[in-house]
């Protein structure tokens, strides 16, 4: 995988492109926005940035398609087989987007949350590969290993799984973290007062299941405080307040020998 073209210049396309131009030649950014392919293709020293899909360079090793979830069947539509390797990085679609359209093709999906003004290191990120068969998964995997050390094959169906689980974890887990926020706000207190809770919070996953490390009243079924809680909120924040610890109080049930 000596050269590399990278479809997408947004979230996951930027971390992607810093961190294989470290490992091999990325040859061309592409772009809907010429200007932002452009500013991508400069930070990482590459050459060569486009719009035009029909002006991707014909002969490089591997194509990242890193786009939308929604625009990937039509980047795919739009680009013609060169016998390279074709992945996407989408946790959510499935590897069969390229079936009829290309001969070597598969998935190579990040579990990680990315934004585009803050590069991420991929060395621990673990990357979901898929293929089409044995022979196009060893060049995923390959491609896999330039950008970390934890690269795991997972199906589309395993992928999909994967999503959710990475919905919970990170997009609704930092929800909460605005809704503290605004609580905070509302009272005059700083965010920053929650930070080295919300990090010894994740810490403990390095030693104990995220069951096991549960706290707070609902866990202890104390409705004292719930109810305390409840009553100074109200509109969403009093109704996903509610649905939570209900959801922690269920799947922790009193257990009345050791009362």
């Amino acid at each position: 995988m000596k050269r590399v073209v990278i479809i997408g210049s947004g979230n996951v396309a930027t971390s992607l492109a810093h961190g294989l131009a470290s490992c091999c030649d990325v040859a061309q950014i592409y772009s809907r926005q010429l200007a932002h392919a452009q500013a991508l293709a400069d930070a990482i020293g590459c050459e060569n940035a486009t719009n035009d899909l029909q002006s991707l360079v014909p002969d490089a090793d591997a194509y990242i398609i890193a786009v939308r979830d929604d625009a990937i069947a039509d980047v795919v539509r739009a680009t013609a087989d060169n016998g390279a390797l074709w992945v996407h990085t989408s946790g959510s679609k499935p590897m069969d987007l390229f079936d009829g359209h290309r001969s070597r093709y598969g998935v190579l999906y990040p579990m990680q949350s990315f934004s585009r003004q803050m590069v991420v290191p991929l060395d621990d990120v673990h990357f979901f590969i898929e293929a089409r068969n044995a022979d196009v998964l060893e060049n995923v995997r390959e491609l896999g290993e330039l950008l970390s050390r934890h690269v795991v094959e997972a199906d589309s169906e395993k992928r999909r799984q994967l999503h959710i689980a990475a919905v919970f974890s990170c997009n609704f887990a930092n929800h909460m973290w605005t809704l503290a926020d605004e609580v905070l706000t509302s009272a005059g207190l700083p965010f920053d007062a929650m930070k080295p809770l919300i990090r010894t919070t994740v810490e403990k996953l390095d030693r104990l299941a995220p069951a096991s490390s549960q706290t707070g009243p609902a866990v202890r079924h104390d409705t004292q405080v719930i109810d305390s809680h409840l009553a100074m909120l109200q509109g969403d924040k009093r109704d996903i307040y509610r649905l939570i610890s209900d959801s922690i109080m269920n799947r922790n049930p009193i257990d009345d020998n050791a009362q």
